[in-house]
């Protein structure tokens, strides 16, 4: 590691969040580009700086700064260098001059010291002297503190949250209870927070230590999509991760309880704790459920002869089931309609549609995705919208939700809400939703319940089925047209655990066997290259891999670096970017993998000018490389409707490859055609529900490659991921 030491002659740029900076360092008379994680570095400051020398392909010889000390001025110069460079405010350079000559190499100690004593130069007053003394004491006082935090291994952004947090607290806070931080700061987690508290000296079998365990515990198992966990299964994971010997929980539950962090409850023979927030998130969402369920009178008969008419209108013929779905939407404040693929879901939400508007109501259509939104809106030529879009989501700090503009004090107008694809809907978001609706608004849940549950926590659309209180119609007949089609016909099969012979004679469902992983993936390359996108009309793009896993010869990790090099080769005229392991280039295929509620989009017209603005990108949008930038140090990505989103490089952990997916992560989407490499895997993955997901994504064609047997097993598997959620009962509670 090399050492320089200069004054910083100019701030190029810095990233507010993160602290990232490009600066012009002057050392030994010569100019020095530097760059580096420096948030609290200010023009005119002299730097003690490590780190190497690295050739950029565009900007040339930069320095990279690994490790730096911000040293005080050593002589009259530069004292009145730092103090007129713009890091004390009010303090210009003429001033600063003022200062050091009245006080020559004694300036910092009378500021620090005897502060009162500027007053003595023309233009300070008494006022003016104390703010300038007090502004170098904070920032002495921030200095030390970012110093004693890098001793214990934080880096210097997490430094600067933390300092930002506590002030002068945090030496108390480090001594005292570390893992207050896991409570108190975005990006600390309990891991995190308890390396520090081990560094610090904190016992492992500390109070602190394992309440802060526990509610790591929740929080994990809430990213697992459960609500809540059985208490033996709390005091199991929260064991493991403390590496503990633990007999028992109680005490430390019920000192949690009473701080209202968790509840605990018996029911249905076992004792349950809940982290707080999401038990009385079930708690009110059964509660606004209840409420928007009103029965009315309705003449039946004057519905049917309604309903009829709107059938010869749209030249449609209904069966009972569909008919029996209408009458109930018109009847009842919530309705949920369910049913597998070709079961006449859409003509069903048509139908509704058509209904509602001879009323004259205002009818609003809604998914949990862009693509799901976008599918709604083809299907039914009416504006379909995300659930977010619908809400009028707020970006929030660090891209969180800032929470919505529809809520209860502002709802929605709609008279009557369809929303499409319920099954993916988590409790966040059904929460968010039942926030915005008054009573009195009709309600329409549209999904299939036989798909994987939401990536988030819960198990929304199921509960409320279970629950038995709100009117359910389940579609179960396949319509004529869509018998056709062998990827219905097969689905249905799967769904009903029925074995079906694969022998390539369809047009749309085929079953390469093959046993050998890499000779799968070496078909799947030339299926997705050549294969499909002539024969379903596509762009190589719209080809989707599913595969079960993120681990493994098959899973999602390996997938993406292999079909990477195949579908996108390195090309001198594409740019890259590492991020991690992950290298990205101009054209790859990506995925959004959290929501980020803040971060803006554009649509450009044809002369590249905006023509539509918005914020938010969300867990599963998937999109299209466009330009990385070395200069601005942004990657742009085109996501549906041609959104473009601009990602500074330290944003890039949002985005992974996506030429492979998971089957979980593809909910909601349709893509022309799907390609599944199919090999052994854990027999609780590896089941009906994951398979019939995966074969329902594809609109025109589905192609698995791999072993016939894993295919029988995973249709004779009906163990799925338990989910620790009790909606129902909530919603059974109230009834």
């Amino acid at each position: 590691m090399e050492t320089i030491e200069g004054y910083v002659e100019h701030i190029v740029y810095r990233n507010e969040d993160n602290g990232y900076t490009v600066m012009n360092m002057v050392s030994e008379g010569e100019e020095i580009t530097c760059v580096g994680i420096l948030p609290f570095v200010s023009e005119g400051e002299l730097v003690e700086a490590g780190g190497r020398y690295t050739e950029h392909s565009t900007y040339g010889e930069q320095f990279q700064i690994e490790t730096y000390e911000i040293k005080a001025p050593e002589d009259a110069l530069a004292m009145e260098r730092y103090l007129g460079s713009g890091a004390i405010k009010g303090v210009g350079g003429a001033l600063a001059a003022r200062i050091v000559r009245r006080f020559r190499e004694d300036t910092f100690r009378i500021i620090e010291m005897e502060p009162e004593r500027l007053s003595e130069i023309k233009g300070i007053s008494e006022k003016k002297a104390r703010e300038i003394a007090q502004q170098v004491e904070e920032k002495k006082d921030m200095r030390e503190a970012m110093i004693f935090l890098q001793k214990y291994g934080i880096s210097t952004a997490l430094s600067v949250k933390i300092y930002q947090k506590y002030g002068a607290g945090i030496y108390s806070v480090m001594q005292e209870n570390p893992y207050r931080m896991a409570d108190d700061i975005a990006g600390v987690g309990f891991r995190i927070a308890d390396e520090i508290a081990r560094k610090a000296g904190i016992h492992t079998d500390s109070d602190f230590r394992i309440k802060s365990g526990i509610f790591y515990t929740l929080q994990q198992a809430s990213a697992d999509g459960h609500i809540y966990l059985p208490r033996k299964n709390l005091l199991q994971q929260t064991t493991e991760l403390l590496g503990v010997n633990l007999d028992s929980l109680d005490q430390h539950l019920m000192d949690m309880a009473v701080d209202k962090k968790i509840a605990i409850k018996e029911e249905e023979g076992e004792v349950r704790v809940y982290a707080s927030s999401y038990y009385y998130l079930e708690l009110n969402t059964a509660k606004m459920l209840h409420d928007l369920n009103i029965h009315g009178e309705i003449d039946e008969e004057k519905v049917l002869k309604k309903i009829q008419g709107i059938e010869k209108e749209n030249d449609t013929v209904l069966d009972e089931k569909q008919r029996q779905a209408i009458i109930e939407t018109v009847r009842c404040g919530v309705t949920v309609i369910t049913g597998g693929p070709g079961t006449g879901k859409t003509t069903t939400i048509n139908t509704i549609i058509s209904y509602f508007e001879t009323e004259g109501l205002e009818i609003a259509l809604a998914a949990p995705t862009g693509r799901a939104a976008k599918r709604m809106t083809e299907a039914t030529g009416y504006e379909a919208r995300t659930i977010h879009r619908l809400l009028e989501v707020a970006g929030g700090p660090d891209g969180g939700s800032g929470g919505f503009g529809r809520n209860a004090q502002n709802p929605l107008e709609a008279d009557v809400i369809i929303v499409d694809e319920m099954s993916m809907v988590d409790i966040h978001l059904f929460y968010a939703l039942l926030s915005a609706i008054p009573v009195g608004t009709r309600l329409v849940l549209v999904g299939d319940v036989n798909q994987l549950p939401s990536v988030g926590p819960g198990c929304v659309l199921k509960d409320i089925i279970e629950s038995d209180q709100c009117q359910t119609v389940c579609l179960t007949r396949i319509f004529r047209q869509a018998t056709t089609s062998d990827i219905v016909v097969n689905a249905h099969k799967i769904n009903r655990g029925e074995h079906m012979v694969l022998d390539n004679k369809s047009s749309d469902f085929f079953f390469l066997k093959r046993n050998d992983a890499n000779v799968i993936i070496s078909i799947v390359i030339q299926l997705v290259r050549e294969k499909m996108p002539k024969y379903v009309n596509a762009e190589q793009s719209e080809i989707q891999v599913l595969t079960p896993m993120k681990k493994g010869l098959l899973g999602v990790e390996r997938l993406n670096r292999i079909l990477q090099e195949y579908l996108n080769p390195t090309d001198g005229r594409k740019k890259e970017h590492s991020r991690g392991e992950t290298l990205f280039r101009e054209g790859d295929k990506v995925m959004q993998i959290k929501n980020n509620y803040q971060i803006e989009w554009e649509v450009r017209g044809r002369h590249g000018m905006p023509v539509d603005r918005g914020t938010g990108v969300f867990n599963g949008d998937m999109g299209i490389i466009r330009e990385i930038n070395e200069y601005t140090e942004k990657v742009e990505v085109e996501f549906d409707e041609q959104r473009r989103v601009q990602y500074p490089f330290t944003g890039l952990e949002e985005l992974e490859l996506a030429y492979a997916v998971t089957i979980h992560k593809s909910q909601g989407s349709e893509y022309p055609a799907v390609v599944i490499p199919l090999l052994s895997g854990p027999r609780m993955l590896m089941n009906r529900n994951l398979l019939y997901t995966a074969v329902t994504r594809a609109k025109s064609c589905v192609t698995l490659v791999g072993d016939p047997e894993t295919f029988y097993q995973m249709i004779d598997n009906t163990m799925e991921q338990k989910r620790y959620s009790s909606l129902a009962l909530r919603i059974k509670e109230l009834g």
